[in-house]
This record gives C-alpha cells, structure tokens and sequence, in this order.
C-alpha cells in the first residue's frame, strides 16, 4: 500500500533533495559530453502544462517546469516532498488550508518577455499557473483538479479575468503562496506534483497568446530547456544552468531501509548535483519494430515496456536471453499502475441504456472476453486479469476482491438468446425488433492494435455478435470519444497519482465530457463516489468501493480486462536507473558510464 504524506515533519521523508550553493565549475565538468538517448513513443502536442495531457508532452514536461511538490525518486511507498516548496507545506483548519514556502532564488529560463532581466519565481505565478487551469479559453483538461475545491473559484468560472482574486488561493508574500480548499481532499497534494501545475511565468504567456503558441515557447525552471525540437521527431534538451542546485542526500537510517537495488542507486547518487548529463536527445519512434531494434543497437539508453509482440526477440523461458545478457543488458519487472478496459458507449443507440435487453447485450460481451487468451498470446504473460478498475498498490485496491463476471460464453449466448438477440442463419444475431446487430468497435492501425482486432473478433463471433473496426489514430479516437461519438474502443489509464480516485473518477457522471468516455452517468453510482472521493484510504472507503465495483459489473460500462507488468531493458552503460510508480521520467537522477561501452556514433 502506497503512503500519503500530508505535512511537513523533519525526518519522515526517506530521501531527500535539499539545495545549497552553487557549486564549483567541476559540478558542470562532470556531466560536459554526457547524452541521454531516448525516445517517446508517441508525438508530442504542445509543451504548454494548463493543455497538454498526452504521454509524450508530460514526460518532457516534468523536466521543464516545476510544480510545488515532486516524488521521491526510490522511496517506496512512494512519497511526496519539496520541490519549489521548501518542504511539505503547513496544513490548518482541519485539513482545507495549506500554506508553502517557496525556495528564494529559483529563475525561469531566459525570454525575450523577460526583456533581459532575469526572473525569479514568486508565489504569485503559482497563483497565476494554477488559475490558468480555469481560463475558458484553453479548455484545460487539468481543470477537474482545482474546480469546486478553491474557495471562490466561482468568480473564476462566471466572468474569468486573470486578475480576479479568489480567497482559495492567495501570495501572502513573495515566497508564501497559501491555498485554501472548500472541503477536505486527501488527494490534493498529489495534484500539486503534477507536471498541469508546474509554474509558468505571466509575461511569457501574454508575449505568445496566439492559441497554442505558448506550448510551442517553453519556458520552466527545471532541470532541463529545450535546445532543439523538430515536432514528433527529435527534441533535444539541454541541462538547465540556472537550475537550483540540488544535492542529492540520503540520510542512514533511510539507506539501511531500502532494498538493495535502491539502496546501490542511493549509494551512487549520494552528494551528486542533478542533473547528472548535459544532454538529452529524445526521438518520437511510433513503430514498435523499430524501438525494439533500436534498442537493441545501442541507439537507445532503455527501453519501458517490452512490446508483447516482441518478447521473443528478448525474453527466453521468463528471464533475458542469455546472448543478451552477455553483454551487459538488465531485465527489471515493473508493476504498472495501469488499467486496460473496453468501454461502451452507454448513450449509444446500440450499447447504451439501462433496459435489461441492453444490460444483458452488454454483460454477454464482457463475459465473451477470454482474459486467459489475451494475456498468454497478446501480453505474452506479462498481465494480470483486471478483477476492479484499480491496479496493484493504489491506495483502495483489494488484493482479495474477485470479479463476478468472468469468461463464459456459453452463459453469454444463454443471456443473449433470453433477451432478444435470435441467431439468423448466418448466425449472427439479429437485436431484438429482428433488425441487424452490428457492432463498431474503433481501433488503432498497428500490429498490436491487428491483434486485439482478432481477438475481440473472435470472442464475439463466439457468441454470435458481428463486429466491424473502424481505424484511427487514438488521440482522434479519445477526441470523439469525448463528443459521445465512438461506440466501442479497448484503451488503458495510467494513473496521474497513486490513489483509487483517479481510477473511479472515470466512471463518475461529472467527468461525461472529459475523461469517463464511457458516459456513464448512474445516480447510484454518483452518490457513492461522490462519498468516496472526499475520503482517504479508510474501512468506509473501502466499503464504498466495493458497491461502485458491484455497480460497475451490474450495468457493465467497461469490461475489465487487464493490468499489465512492464517488461523493462537497460544498456550497461546506463547508471542509476529505476522505474517510479507515478513520475513519468527519472531523466534528473540517470548518468552514462562511457566506460562500459556504448556503441560508437550511437
């Protein structure tokens, strides 16, 4: 079970980063010709953190702008600490007020807008980074985090102005940023760790305020600028040289805690300035073919999440090939807090509603889904069936809890045959006013998404269903998901922080619209969550979770189908590398050891 940390207390946190000052030119010498080769494995969108929401923006996100809190990088449970903030902040009034003490002396990159001057970070952007979450104009899909929880946010949404104060969030002075909450949300720092709130300076959104444009002109206050970028194929970014200095430190009784894998990566980071290269070159490689080949020559420093199409070229009776391991290659198994589901568009004239034949039509299609299949051919083993929306080690998720609805297509054309759904003489089913049944269920066009294809065509063929695929690229998929005008579409949620609520949230009626694409919009359902949301990781919780996974199985928005285990790889060369559960990068903590060889050129 993951651990929350909500208050700033001296020697609670396992790992710390502290800042002191600037070191010596020797700190710069030592990562002068380092580079980080990477890649992404999808364009990337803007570089804008109130728009941006796709995978590839925010892993370059988080190294470019920086919000209050951040993780610690091996501390599992995972747990939060300072970032901007001097520490966690000082909570009052029960837990709806949190006040932060901003570092002194942290500056945005250099701009134009600044006019040459430098820009030091005040807790007044804060104000202004978060407030833009609720500008109309940029249709922020970050805005669920903040709304209805500042006190006085209705101003914001009524008339909006920039210039609008709100008592929920306020500079107190130039380092003190206060935020007050209508309600207790035991979630609310983790929001604060996200690359949506990192800080953004005024001038330099008002010195680009063409739509889109300030996500094409970032400037932050990370670890890392951006030197070169030629849009969804190479972006190169640059060690900041006006980042903090940040030291690295592990204090004893926490190194003696960890295991000992984290414990050797502490040992090496430890009195290190970050970042630790100088260069990072990202490219955006779509194919999964060609990131596996990549890798394998040396063109890349790791590689997340095996292909399941391509565990062969790899993996050998569960471990690493031994040719591959000869040369110095690292396998790591990696829990991801990951959900794979198929959801159904439950205003769609087919699928949708809550008659009991359009219950039963959509219950038989999740109890057509062979678990067992997918992941023995598709994941190639590395997933675990999806019992609940929550994966392993979220807060909320019951290890014991089991799934009523499981594989069973002969109980499927059973319920099928019962409500309506006659098999013609094709053998397919007809709906119950004996017109045709055709499903379209939208898909992406790749080899893995061909496979799904297949095998979701096979399990409905199994019941007499027919099934049609439309193909498109997914992010106009999720577009006219969010319009009510997909019907069917296998996806998956990564979670933005390690708490249930991201999960559940995604069949909650006031996301319709945004992220519950499903259009589920139950009172029972909302009743329940709403409940939920406003608790922590308690028995009352967890009871309310229980009867939203009954309510979830009953009415059958989704089929549950897996949470996958990331196979990942990592060159020799490659130093301090461990996967977090919820920051998207470690890009800060990781070094090259030229020593051990990568390839010439590479």
């Amino acid at each position: 079970m993951l651990l929350r940390k909500t208050a700033c207390a001296a020697g609670l946190a396992l790992l710390t980063l502290f800042t002191v000052p600037a070191h010596a030119a020797s700190d710069v010498a030592a990562r002068a010709g380092k580079t980080l080769h990477l890649f992404l494995s999808t364009s990337e969108t803007g570089l804008d953190p109130a728009v941006a929401s796709d995978l590839a923006s925010l892993n370059l996100m988080e190294n470019i702008f920086d919000p209050l809190l951040r993780y610690d990088y091996l501390a599992r449970p995972v747990q939060l600490q300072g970032n901007t903030a001097r520490g966690m902040p000082t909570v009052e009034d029960g837990g709806r007020t949190y006040i932060f003490h901003l570092q002194p002396g942290i500056f945005f990159t250099p701009d134009p807008a600044f006019k040459g001057q430098p820009r030091e970070v005040t807790a007044q952007d804060y104000v202004y980074s978060l407030t833009r979450l609720y500008d109309p104009s940029l249709k922020s899909p970050w805005l669920f985090l903040l709304e209805d929880k500042l006190v006085g946010d209705a101003a914001l949404k009524t008339t909006f102005s920039y210039d609008t104060p709100i008592a929920g969030l306020q500079a107190l002075d130039k380092y003190t940023l206060r935020i007050r909450l209508n309600g207790v949300d035991p979630n609310f720092l983790f929001y604060l760790a996200m690359p949506a709130t990192g800080v953004v300076a005024r001038e330099v959104a008002e010195a680009y305020p063409a739509p889109g444009q300030i996500g094409n002109h970032p400037v932050g206050t990370g670890p890392f600028l951006v030197k070169e970028w030629k849009r969804s194929d190479k972006i190169v970014l640059q060690a900041n040289p006006a980042f903090r200095a940040t030291v690295f430190h592990t204090d004893a009784k926490a190194l003696a805690a960890l295991p000992l894998d984290a414990r050797a990566i502490a040992t090496a980071l430890e009195g290190q300035r970050l970042p630790l290269v100088e260069r990072i070159e990202v490219r955006i490689v779509e194919e999964y073919q060609s990131r596996m080949l990549g890798f394998l020559k040396g063109e890349f420093d790791y590689l997340e999440q095996v292909p399941e199409s391509m565990t062969d070229m790899v993996l050998e009776n569960g471990g690493l090939k031994p040719a591959l391991a000869a040369k110095g290659l690292q396998l790591t198994r990696f829990p991801v807090l990951q959900t794979y589901y198929m959801w159904m568009n439950m205003d769609d004239p087919v699928l949708g509603g809550t008659s009991k034949h359009k219950l039963a039509l959509r219950r038989a299609i999740a109890l057509s889904y062979n678990s067992r299949e997918d992941i023995a051919l598709l994941k190639k083993g590395l997933a675990l069936p999806a019992q609940s929306p929550l994966p392993p080690n979220v807060l909320g998720y019951d290890k014991h809890y089991r799934s009523p609805v499981g594989y069973d297509p002969v109980l499927a054309r059973a319920l099928l045959e019962r409500f309506g759904y006659k098999a013609g003489r094709d053998g397919f089913r007809t709906q119950p006013d004996g017109t045709p049944l055709i499903l379209t269920m939208h898909t992406e066009p790749s080899t893995v998404g061909r496979l799904r294809d297949e095998l979701w065509r096979r399990n409905l063929n199994a019941i007499g269903l027919r099934v049609e695929f439309k193909s498109d690229k997914k992010t106009e998929i999720i577009k006219a998901s969010r319009l009510g005008k997909v019907q069917m579409f296998e996806t998956n949620w990564i979670a933005d922080f390690p708490d249930g609520d991201n999960f559940m949230q995604l069949l909650y009626g006031g996301n319709v619209g945004r992220a519950n694409y499903a259009r589920f919009n139950l009172p029972d359902y909302n009743k329940r969550y709403e409940e939920a949301h406003l608790l922590s990781d308690t028995p009352r919780r967890r009871s309310l979770y229980f009867d939203l996974f009954q309510l979830i199985h009953a009415y059958t928005p989704w089929v549950l189908l897996t949470h996958p285990i990331s196979a990942d790889l990592q060159q020799p060369w490659l130093k301090n590398y461990r996967r977090h559960p919820v920051e998207f990068t470690s890009w800060r903590y990781l070094d090259v050891d030229p020593a051990k060889g990568r390839p010439a050129g590479k």
